[in-house]
């Protein structure tokens, strides 16, 4: 039988949940974890994971404590079963004698999936779950959705005016929002897995997509090209800077693919649509295949149209500035289709905050 949640159970797990958050720009792709053993409802050791390849929280929490025999304790995730490239959390706790384990949620993981769960329970440890499961899952939604359904978790960052232009007809677009919201960007490129953006914009603004925050440990994002044809430049900036750069393409011109590699990009072949250009569902099962939870989009309006249309798209955060671009500016998303209000994308409101002088939306679109 499950073992009953007291009370002080949702301190314990909010308190390992803020230092899961800790891993937030590091842990990709692994989940973020949180980890707090107590004893007599004091906490005697807590840590969190911070970097694939290094310590699991369970594991790291122990060390702190050279005595865990008949300690509680208070994990994000279910520890995991299996061997990865650390052995596996649920024996390190069975072998640390710890009375009582509970968890926030089940690991989506099919290699765990409650295995880890039962294997405590086996060992005689009484287990308690769902505690802060709401919680725990919004802060690793993008690794839940890759393992339950081979595609990441899909945020589309846009920045427009007060009449909804993301810039003027020529194309220009320095500055729409404050140097405040330019830097909230930064974040979201460092929770992310993959910035992506389409050869359009690489051949218009020449964008680093990198992340820039000083004295912050990040776990720089790949950064991915969408490119039909093979347009990107070898001089583009972001062929240049450190970490992985993916250009996923149709073509098979094999001197444009040397060309590139040899620039530093990593070139991979995507099947195409009807049309001619890359199948967007096989862009986005493909980055599930690379372990990329999580997909920030920084695009133009025909991409982000084309994925809101397909229903690719999970999230979009809109910087508004409180200026007005005139009706001749671009808009957000291009979608000739939609002609008719029952055509329309409904989208539910999360958040709402002031970022500099700009209006930070927060939406979740609306799947059917």
């Amino acid at each position: 039988m499950p073992e009953a949640v007291r009370q002080q159970d949702y301190v314990f797990m909010a308190r390992a949940l803020l230092l899961a958050r800790n891993g937030i720009y590091t842990t990709k792709p692994n989940p973020r974890v949180g980890c707090v053993l107590a004893k007599n409802d004091e906490i005697i050791a807590e840590a969190w994971h911070v970097r694939a390849g290094q310590g699991h929280a369970e594991v790291e929490a122990l060390k702190q404590t050279g005595n865990a025999q008949g300690a509680t304790a208070y994990v994000t995730l279910e520890p995991c079963f299996h061997f990865g490239r650390t052995p596996p959390c649920a024996e390190a706790l069975i072998k640390a004698g710890v009375a009582r384990v509970v968890v926030a949620m089940q690991d989506p993981n099919p290699l765990v999936a409650g295995k880890g769960l039962a294997l405590l329970e086996q060992a005689g440890i009484a287990v308690s779950s769902g505690v802060l499961e709401t919680e725990a899952k919004q802060l690793n939604q993008g690794f839940i959705q890759r393992m339950l359904y081979a595609k990441p978790y899909v945020t589309s960052k846009l920045a427009m005016s007060l009449d909804g232009r993301t810039a003027m007809a020529s194309g220009e677009s320095k500055w729409i929002t404050s140097p405040e919201a330019r830097q909230d960007v930064q974040k979201l490129r460092a929770q992310s897995g993959a910035v992506l953006t389409g050869i359009d914009t690489v051949l218009a603004d020449d964008p680093g997509l990198n992340v820039r925050m000083n004295g912050v440990d990040v776990e720089q994002p790949v950064r991915v090209i969408l490119d039909s044809s093979l347009r990107t430049p070898v001089t583009a900036k972001l062929l240049a800077l450190a970490g992985r750069t993916l250009i996923l393409t149709c073509s098979k011109e094999q001197d444009k693919i040397a060309t590139l590699e040899k620039a530093g990009a990593e070139v991979y072949l995507v099947a195409a649509d009807l049309a001619g250009r890359l199948d967007l569902q096989q862009v986005f099962a493909f980055l599930a295949e690379q372990q990329i939870n999580d997909v920030l989009i920084e695009a133009g309006s025909k991409l982000n149209g084309a994925m809101l249309e397909q229903g690719l798209i999970d999230e979009c955060i809109i910087y508004m500035a409180p200026c007005i671009l005139g009706s001749s500016g671009r808009g957000l998303f291009a979608m000739p289709n939609v002609s008719v209000m029952a055509d329309k994308k409904n989208m539910t409101v999360l958040d709402t905050r002031k970022v500099g002088v700009d209006l930070k939306l927060h939406l979740k679109v609306k799947k059917l």
